[in-house]
């Protein structure tokens, strides 16, 4: 294998260590992780097969050794590089690039069991945040504007410190909660008031996501079962709540990701909400919180055991409420099983 990585989770599949600037190039039997002394001493102890090298220049140091190797053709995920930097590695055109898009995304499509464990152990630690967060909303919440409220989560979330987010969280009330990737506002929390978190948590790196919509009342929490006073609302959370149950209760490895995506969307479509469905049903999660495989429509990646991935339905109504149920799951004997 002839490749060249500067991608941070791409790295770290690679050889058990990244930081923010950093290039592995790995020619046959040979590797060598160039960076700079901010890095070297984690770098020395973290780094695993490949030679690890501090310099000023990463990109220079690179260049040179990729002419003192004289290789010829060489591999690289463009989705991971600026033009500038690439273009530095090679300023004469001495080499065959060979683009391959999105390659380590695809070597960790199928995860281990260690890896799987680590998942596991983020999605319950994700689990008891969103407990937490429950208890605090239903004391303190009420009047409170979506900032604070997203402030609080975010802080329970990380655990004083202790936790890496996986994504920044969305915390998002009534109307508010119809824009999928919702920013906080200025609105405050009524009782009543439909109220939806996405959000999720690293253990080693491995990340977790959750949604849950719910009514937000003295008490509340976030469980699968919830009554609203809207009976508009009520009938689109079933839909999406049966939509939800339905991927992962029909899925199968072996399956096209599309089918998987279907088994959702026609129940929502069914229900006559289907344009209010305006995202894929699912991605895979792992060192990213957004990578192969893709549970859209038109995704034919063949489903197979050791995948992890969300399944995560929802209707928007613009200026109305927006509602999105979403587990992480892995494909265990042929089946998804939540984490």
């Amino acid at each position: 294998m002839k490749m060249i990585l500067c991608d941070e989770s791409a790295l770290y599949y690679e050889c058990g260590y990244s930081c923010d600037n950093a290039v592995l190039l790995r020619l046959g039997a040979e590797a060598w992780f160039f960076t700079d002394g901010r890095y070297a001493i984690e770098a020395k102890e973290a780094v695993r097969g490949a030679e690890v090298v501090i310099v000023r220049d990463i990109y220079a140091a690179a260049a040179k050794r990729l002419k003192k190797s004289g290789v010829k053709r060489c591999g690289y995920d463009p989705t991971e590089w600026d033009c500038h930097a690439f273009a530095r590695l090679d300023p004469k055109g001495r080499i065959d690039w060979k683009a391959k898009p999105r390659w380590s995304w695809k070597r960790r499509i199928v995860k281990s069991e260690e890896e799987i464990h680590l998942l596991s152990r983020a999605a319950k630690a994700g689990a008891k945040a969103f407990d937490r967060i429950a208890e605090a909303f239903s004391k303190e919440g009420f009047g409170e504007e979506e900032y604070r409220l997203h402030f609080l989560a975010e802080s329970i979330l990380r655990k004083e410190g202790r936790r890496e987010l996986s994504f920044d969280p969305i915390v998002a009330f009534g109307p508010n909660a119809a824009k999928p990737h919702a920013h906080p506002t200025k609105r405050r929390l009524k009782k009543g008031d439909l109220l939806l978190l996405d959000a999720g948590v690293k253990v080693e790196r491995y990340c977790s996501d959750r949604t849950r919509t719910v009514r937000a009342k003295k008490g509340f929490d976030f469980g699968y079962e919830q009554k609203f006073s809207s009976k508009k609302i009520q009938r689109a959370y079933d839909t999406v709540r049966k939509a939800h149950d339905r991927a992962i209760a029909k899925a199968r490895s072996g399956m096209r990701a599309k089918e998987v995506d279907a088994l959702a969307r026609e129940v929502i479509e069914k229900a006559g909400f289907g344009k209010y469905f305006v995202h894929s049903t699912g991605h895979g999660v792992g060192l990213d919180i957004h990578e192969l495989p893709f549970i859209a429509a038109a995704s034919r990646t063949r489903i197979e055991d050791g995948m992890v991935y969300t399944v995560e339905p929802g209707i928007y109504l613009p200026g109305e409420f927006g509602i999105r149920i979403e587990d992480t799951v892995v494909m265990r004997n042929g089946r998804a099983e939540i984490l």
